[in-house]
């Protein structure tokens, strides 16, 4: 009997590592805080406000060991208003990811559902706002999508391994739609990252996006709401002991603009239609690590937009001029100070892209200027 039951226990132990390892993890993020706008509409406003320097959010995560390097990934990750409990992104329940897939460390990974883009994934992390500063320092409307105003449903992905520092990927999002082309995406990118250097870029492309609530940018969750929409750029970081300076440029095409996410529909006024809208932005970044607890950062940002309307041609220039200082008081908290100015100049047209516009405040100012201050509580977990 005692033969019996230790050759059972012999064939447990020799065949348990035969089993999958698998893991999930719960995880998140409380970002918690008071803004002073000097102008929303015709007056200031003082708010408690969720979710600038990070979405406040949380999410599981988790993989499956398949053997031969390859697993099952997946990843469900919800954002929130923490003043009121509402979800975000149009009141998803995952509402800033969603998705599944298989994971090689010699081919890469293939992920299927609700998925960033190539910008988000490539390009943002070389803007202020996509690494260290998040929402106020977005460029203007985001209108290159480097904040992750949207994400792309119906979507699958393509992420490289990494092959000497140099990693690329692309999505596809399916419209969903009888007729194939209509709200579709796609994008491409890649990076290199070597010692202190990163240098990265992406192209997007999106047809009617907005349109509908089936496609890959559905109404409820779109920034620009257009009969097309293009996005590419490129940027470099290099980091030199404490410091890390950036430049990033890209360029946005939108073809028949309607409406924006941020300030609703029509985008233009006054019988004011808008057949193209284009932006060129140029974007300046620095950040010091002052002690290994503290930093501060700084970015300007330098726009160039272009519509096209039924009443001519106009070009104004937007500067957006952003600091941040941040302290940790642990690893998992942190407290922070933000400020962003912006000012339009130039000849406008009666459309209300004439008047100055933060990201993250209620609404455009009612006049070429616009100031935003906020400091704020970070929690991670």
């Amino acid at each position: 009997m005692k033969k019996n039951v230790l050759a059972v226990a012999l064939v447990g132990v020799v065949a348990s590592p035969a089993f999958a390892q698998s893991s999930v993890t719960l995880y998140g993020v409380i970002d918690e805080g008071i803004d002073y706008t000097n102008n929303v509409g015709h007056g200031s406003v003082v708010e408690l406000a969720s979710g600038y320097a990070q979405g406040s959010r949380w999410g599981l995560k988790g993989s499956e060991d398949l053997g031969g390097g390859l697993k099952a990934i997946f990843q469900l990750e919800n954002g929130f208003d923490l003043n009121s409990g509402r979800l975000n992104q149009g009141g998803r329940m995952f509402g800033r990811q969603a998705y599944v897939g298989l994971s090689s460390d010699r081919f890469g990974s293939v992920t299927l559902g609700r998925q960033y883009d190539s910008v988000v994934d490539y390009l943002a992390q070389t803007t202020a706002n996509g690494n260290w500063a998040g929402y106020l320092f977005a460029h203007p409307y985001d209108n290159d999508n480097t904040d992750n105003s949207f994400r792309v449903d119906n979507t699958i992905k393509y992420a490289s391994p990494d092959f000497s520092g140099f990693q690329f990927g692309g999505t596809y999002s399916f419209s969903n739609d009888t007729n194939f082309a209509n709200n579709r995406q796609y994008s491409f990118g890649a990076q290199y990252a070597n010692g202190g250097l990163l240098v990265a870029a992406a192209y997007l492309q999106a047809n009617n996006p907005g349109v509908g609530s089936n496609g890959a940018i559905t109404a409820n969750d779109a920034s620009f709401i257009a009969g097309r929409m293009r996005v590419f750029g490129g940027g470099i970081n290099y980091t030199f002991g404490s410091a890390t300076v950036g430049f990033a440029y890209t360029n946005s095409n939108y073809k028949d603009p309607t409406g924006n996410g941020y300030i609703g529909i029509p985008l233009a006024a006054n019988g004011v239609l808008l057949n193209t809208l284009k932006y060129q932005n140029f974007e300046v970044n620095g950040k010091y690590q002052i002690t290994p607890a503290f930093f501060v950062g700084a970015q300007y940002v330098y726009t160039m937009e272009t519509y096209d309307a039924s009443t001519g041609s106009v070009k104004p220039k937007i500067h957006s001029v952003g600091l941040m200082a941040d302290y940790n008081l642990s690893k998992r908290t942190d407290v922070y100070v933000q400020g962003e100015y912006q000012k339009v100049a130039g000849s406008s047209t009666n459309s209300i892209l004439d008047d100055a516009f933060v990201p993250g405040t209620q609404s455009p100012s009612s006049t070429q200027n616009q100031v935003v201050a906020r400091v704020a509580l970070r929690h991670k977990f």
